[in-house]
């Protein structure tokens, strides 16, 4: 087709429709839209959120983030954060303890030992088949499974506290982190393990002299981000924690967290007491958005 028959055809009618709706115009044309709209959702949540919170801030001030006083008594109304503060910290830091070993080993037989054979295969699809089981699930495995096994080993609170909930956590967050960890791994260049390897060293040599310190960066971020993902979690931590409104004073005491919290209490709430609670998302949202940003910027870093 010649240059004279091809200007023809974009001048006909038929040359100018397909002009009109060019895909690469409707592509950037939709992409542009669903960015805005998630700026928008994300937007909207976080006005919703200060909005809400408001009169609970304008009656405690700071005070609220770190008063341990949760007083629902009308006419003696006074709320703090700090008991859901901490014990959120607390169970996601202790899961995190919890589930590093056991990730990290597993992340490193899927990503060096074992890469690329069969068994490496079906562990890694069991890996993602607990990541994207239901929370609730997990709840109802700890409260009927590990909390009896808990008891019979002695421990108080009927099973329930801290302890109980940063191992349902830590068994939840164990995907997140083996996932993340395994895919830097991989991402070693295999010409820098095959150096070590022509110096004479041994395989465990060369992992943990050559591929982790190549690797520790993007391993640290996805704990954090695993970290980041235990501080929101609900259901399970609810079933499991004890839900009481005071900060924990051991590691089996019984605790609260800021979702676990809110999820106890929100469908009776109204008033001062409302807001405490919306006050309290906005931590955990600004919280975890913290979290995430910091094993962003790492991950941005080691790249």
């Amino acid at each position: 087709m010649n240059n004279s028959t091809v200007k023809s055809f974009n001048k006909s009618p038929i040359g100018g429709f397909r002009g009109l709706f060019n895909s690469d115009k409707i592509t950037k044309g939709v992409l542009l839209l669903s960015s805005f709209v998630i700026l928008f959702v994300a937007g909207g949540m976080i006005f919703s959120l200060v909005e809400g919170a408001i009169p609970a801030l304008k009656s405690f001030g700071l005070r609220f983030i770190w008063s341990n006083n949760w007083n629902p008594t009308e006419g003696k109304e006074n709320y703090g954060a700090l008991p859901f503060i901490a014990g959120t910290i607390i169970t996601s830091v202790a899961a995190l303890l919890i589930s590093l070993p056991l990730s990290f080993s597993v992340s490193l037989f899927l990503g060096e030992y074992y890469r690329g054979t069969k068994i490496a295969k079906i562990l890694g699809t069991m890996v993602d088949l607990l990541a994207g089981i239901p929370s609730i699930v997990y709840g109802l495995w700890g409260f009927y499974v590990l909390r009896p096994l808990l008891i019979d080993l002695g421990l108080p609170n009927q099973g329930f506290g801290i302890f109980t909930a940063s191992i349902i956590l830590a068994i939840m967050i164990i995907p997140y982190a083996t996932s993340l960890s395994n895919e830097i791994i991989t991402m070693v260049p295999n010409e820098l393990k095959e150096a070590a390897y022509s110096l004479g060293a041994t395989r465990s040599e060369v992992i943990f002299n050559v591929v982790v310190p190549s690797a520790r960066s993007g391993i640290i971020a996805g704990y954090i981000l695993s970290f980041g993902r235990a501080l929101g979690e609900t259901m399970a931590v609810t079933m499991l924690v004890g839900n009481a409104n005071i900060v924990p004073d051991g590691f089996f005491s019984t605790g609260n967290t800021m979702a676990s919290v809110i999820a106890n209490q929100f469908g009776e709430a109204d008033g001062l007491k409302l807001s405490s609670l919306i006050a309290i998302g906005l931590l955990l949202f600004l919280l975890t958005g913290i979290i995430n940003a910091i094993g962003k910027f790492i991950i941005k870093r080691m790249g």
